[in-house]
């Protein structure tokens, strides 16, 4: 491969140190989400995906988009959000093809438990450690990153369809 624009040392050492902070950045929130209220970081992210939504609920291929995650891996979340009562399930009434995700009360009560948790470590790890400078560079940085992915997230969506 030799038209590959390789990473240089400073690059590399770049992207190895956001990787490394992304990473245990997200373990630690995984482990205290764990520890405090009993569920992975993906069902969160679910359960806040649902409570933001209007009526609490999504198709279950708006809610994968939202989640970042596959057809597969949200439908096995979600299956197991519903039996602990947390999520519930039906089918779209404007097309049968298609399923929606809602949130339950006892959903929202899980959630509205576990928030604080989540944000209190949020900002000790996030907005405790960085400068307002480093966080709108942060949040400048994030918006091209994003946009620089939104050809393939528009891709991943259409071959998600609805489920």
């Amino acid at each position: 491969m030799s038209d590959v624009r390789w990473l240089s040392a400073d690059e590399q050492r770049i992207w190895r140190g956001f990787m490394a902070a992304v990473t245990k950045f997200t373990e630690h929130l995984d482990r205290q989400m764990q520890r405090d209220s009993g569920m992975p970081m993906a069902y969160y992210e679910i359960l806040v995906a649902l409570s933001e939504a209007p009526g609490r609920a999504l198709r279950m291929s708006e809610l994968a988009v939202n989640c970042h995650s596959s057809r597969s891996r949200l439908s096995h979340a979600v299956a197991k959000l519903e039996k602990e009562g947390l999520v519930e399930r039906r089918a779209c009434a404007s097309d049968r093809r298609g399923s929606i995700a809602q949130l339950t009360e006892r959903g929202f009560a899980a959630l509205d438990a576990a928030a604080p948790g989540h944000v209190t470590a949020v900002r000790e790890h996030l907005f405790d450690v960085l400068t307002p400078e480093q966080l709108r560079s942060l949040h400048e940085i994030s918006q091209a990153v994003d946009g620089g992915l939104r050809t393939e997230c528009a891709r991943v969506r259409a071959e998600l369809g609805d489920f």
